[in-house]
């Protein structure tokens, strides 16, 4: 099975949580700007992006990169997770709305968002996701 942990972090929090699920997943996290691999190729996706502006993704790096392999996902399981510091999680739903159009298995149905910086007990619940994503 293949897997990949693509992320983009301004602040290093959706790095740290990029990390964990990698950890878990036992593979190496990439940021955007390095992924050089295929989404087409992969079984398994976690894809980590804070929310920026009025609740949307990165607009520079990731939303070009995401909007570009969206049409991929297709049976694809993938996990969604990101930080935030302000609103609701909005840039969450309609991320994982976009994902599950797509034709993608959202694991657990729902991404995992953080306020500000994951604590030890978030780091944990992302390796286990990172593991049952594999495992999926």
């Amino acid at each position: 099975m293949k897997t990949a942990v693509i992320y983009w972090s301004g602040t290093g929090n959706t790095e740290a949580m990029a990390n964990a699920v990698a950890e878990g997943a036992g593979v190496e996290a990439a940021t955007v700007a390095d992924f050089s691999g295929s989404i087409a190729e992969l079984d398994t996706v976690a894809f980590g992006c804070p929310a920026m502006g009025a609740e949307v993704l990165e607009e520079d790096e990731f939303e070009p990169f995401f909007t570009g392999i969206e049409g991929e996902l297709s049976g694809k399981t993938v996990l969604l997770f990101g930080s935030y510091g302000w609103g609701d999680g909005e840039w969450m739903r309609s991320w994982q709305e976009r994902v599950k159009a797509a034709g993608a298995n959202l694991l657990g149905d729902e991404g995992y968002i953080v306020n500000e910086a994951p604590s030890d007990d978030d780091i944990a619940k992302l390796k286990a996701l990172g593991k049952e994503l594999v495992g999926a």
